[in-house]
């Protein structure tokens, strides 16, 4: 692989992983499965470790979770709340031990079921409860002291006044309270959640703590984060002084001094969590000693003394039926296995993704098959492989013409899909309305999916300038549409005209290009107008594009629908100007490094005050560096700063530098 399709794979990855952060973690609303997750960031970690010179220090694999929302008030933590590695095999598990022997004698561990929740700081001062907050980016989190509260196995006084204690614990919602929320849900005709995990977070959040009261939170204690008041060595020892205070702990934690043992362990607590009372995927494995843990550390986002082992999923035979075929947004093919209904983890699977071509035929996928199944984190069905063959059967080979419309279907060189070749084709309308209207692109409320698709039907949208020519009264004859709803999409409509460049880049769903890209577009093209005449040449040379961005950007520009579409939305009255102000010219041409804990600002704000000034911020330092910006207990890249020769400022010059 070269550097740059590795690069181009990189902010693929790098895209869907933060996507789907700020889905999981911001809006308790993922679109994926755990295991599919774990497989991106898998995925991008390979990926830069193979290069590393392309890691920087907002990419997903160097930082915690998501931001916190504004919903509740920001909590600074004073210990950060990091995350924690995954492992896949016991071989995995194996060579963490090693690493703990070549640093450590003799290391202890203590191995725990790993609950599916939401992570939570709590603070008692002299023993009574003053304050909780979620992890949030592991830094920054959110203040939800009242819903915490409403927890009643959680004590909010302890049973001694102890100066200090901070302890982190992970809320969950048990099976069965689960299972009651989602009757009562669908018997409301609410939108239910999708998994206990997904509910908790849900609950927690709420601004109404008699909400979160109703839907039977618990919680389990796992680690104390700060004490004062009683000396602790070990973790063992401070789960059962946690345990003796009647604070809800781990509901099985025991140590071991070798890693057989611990094996042992983990294979025990896989057998039995489908009789545990919550959701688990997977055990967790940290090292006992904590003198032991401060001499190995952490890295910017895992300890270096824990490892989560994460649970294969059960695997079924089943025979494949037929293979369905639907178009995509942006007029992918995508093959869907239809299968004899099969019960796997629970519940009965009939259908999964069969991916692509390459993955048919790397599998040798006929209908008639007997293919193994699983659930990819217990819940996305997929297939591992295909047991056996029907007589006389030949491996199913993709459509040569679109089945939505009829069209000829391609497939690009370097891609592994096949794509309808017609942008007016029927099934890509929709998605591609749905997509134009989502909250990071156009973001009108009320003109979801249903509503979208009835638009469709009627033919009183074909294009998404058409949805700028809707009537109140065309809307109110939609069924369940009435005169109020009818008059919100309209002037909900009408709010998203002054929308940037940037989001209406993003929301017409040119390949490749995703929100940062938009917003880099919008900053050098001041207007749409600009982008028709763009050359590759000049997009590619945006810091953050390049060449693949840059064609899609100017193949799109090029058609003769796109100049129709732009027109369209122009007389719509539809804002096709840049909202973004005009860089600064105080750093321009100079690179910025930040490293240490800053005091006044947070990495993410010091590195807009920069770029707003036309400087640039990178991760790592070299010869070209024109400051290393360094706070309290800066590192490696101090030192290398120092070597190289390079400036290194602290807060109060940068202040000044700005100021000047």
């Amino acid at each position: 692989m070269t550097r740059e399709e590795a690069e181009k794979l990189i902010v693929e990855y790098r895209n869907k992983i933060n996507y789907h952060n700020k889905k999981y973690y911001e809006e308790d609303a993922p679109e994926i499965e755990d295991f599919e997750y774990d497989a991106l960031m898998r995925s991008l970690e390979d990926l830069e470790s193979m290069f590393p010179e392309l890691i920087t220090e907002d990419s997903p694999t160097q930082n915690v979770g998501g931001a916190a929302s504004n919903k509740f008030k920001p909590v600074k933590h004073t210990v950060k709340m990091e995350s924690l590695h995954d492992v896949f095999s016991e071989e995995e598990v194996i060579a963490f031990d090693k690493r703990m022997r070549t640093v450590i004698e003799n290391p202890v561990y203590v191995v725990e079921p790993k609950i599916d929740g939401l992570s939570v700081s709590i603070e008692y001062e002299d023993g009574k409860m003053v304050r909780a907050s979620t992890r949030g980016d592991g830094v920054i989190g959110e203040d939800v002291t009242e819903n915490i509260l409403t927890i009643l196995s959680l004590p909010k006084r302890l049973k001694t006044n102890l100066k200090f204690l901070e302890i982190r614990g992970e809320v969950y919602m048990s099976k069965e309270n689960f299972l009651e929320l989602v009757k009562r849900q669908e018997l409301n005709e609410e939108k239910t959640f999708k998994n206990p995990r997904n509910a908790a977070a849900g609950s927690l959040r709420q601004k109404n703590s008699k909400i979160t009261a109703q839907r039977k939170l618990d919680l389990f204690v796992f680690n104390i984060q700060q004490i004062d008041g009683e000396t602790l060595t070990n973790h063992k020892q401070s789960l059962d002084y946690l345990k003796s205070l009647e604070i809800p702990v781990s509901p099985c934690y025991n140590a071991y001094d070798n890693i057989e043992d611990v094996i042992k362990e983990i294979r025990r607590i896989g057998d039995a969590r489908e009789s545990f009372p919550f959701q688990t995927d997977g055990a967790v494995i940290k090292l006992n000693s904590f003198e032991q843990r401060n001499i190995l550390g952490s890295t910017s986002k895992f300890p270096r003394w824990a490892e989560a082992f994460k649970y294969p999923p059960e695997e079924k035979t089943a025979k494949l039926l037929d293979i369905e075929i639907n178009v995509g947004r942006t007029g992918v093919l995508t093959p869907t296995g239809i299968f004899e209904p099969t019960l796997i983890s629970g519940t009965t699977v009939s259908r999964a993704t069969l991916h692509n071509e390459d993955f048919i035929k790397d599998k040798d996928i006929r209908i008639g098959d007997i293919a193994v199944l699983r659930k990819a984190g217990e819940i996305i069905p997929e297939v591992v492989r295909i047991e056996s063959h029907l007589q006389n059967t030949k491996c199913f080979e993709m459509p040569k013409y679109c089945p939505s419309c009829g069209s000829k279907v391609v497939r690009e060189d370097g891609e592994a899909v096949i794509r309808c070749t017609n942008t007016s084709c029927p099934a890509q309308l929709l998605r591609h309305l749905i997509h134009f209207v989502s909250r990071n692109a156009m973001e009108i409320d009320g003109l979801g999916e249903s509503l979208l698709e009835q638009l469709v039907k009627e033919d009183l949208v074909i294009s998404p300038a058409d949805i700028y020519e809707l009537k109140a009264e065309q809307l109110e004859k939609i069924e369940r549409m009435g005169k109020k709803s009818a008059n919100n999409v309209i002037n909900a409509i009408e709010a998203s005209k002054s929308s940037g460049l940037d989001k209406l880049l993003f929301a017409l769903g040119i390949r490749h290009v995703g929100q940062k890209a938009a917003k880099l577009l919008s900053e050098r093209f001041r207007n749409i107008d600009d982008l028709f005449v763009a050359t590759e040449d000049e997009i590619s040379l945006i810091d953050g594009l390049g060449p693949v961005i840059a064609k899609s950007v100017v193949e799109y520009f090029s058609l003769p629908e796109t100049k129709q579409l732009i027109e369209k939305l122009r007389q719509n009255g539809v804002n096709l100007d840049s909202k973004v102000e005009e860089a600064g010219t105080k750093f321009l041409g100079q690179t910025f490094v930040l490293t240490g804990t800053l005091s006044s600002y947070t990495r993410d704000s010091a590195s807009k005050i920069i770029e707003k000034l036309g400087g640039k911020v990178t991760s790592s330092v070299s010869k070209k560096t024109t400051y290393v910006l360094a706070g309290e207990d800066a590192g490696s890249k101090l030192q290398k700063a120092l070597t190289l020769g390079v400036a290194v400022i602290n807060e109060q010059q940068f202040e000044d530098m700005v100021k000047s």
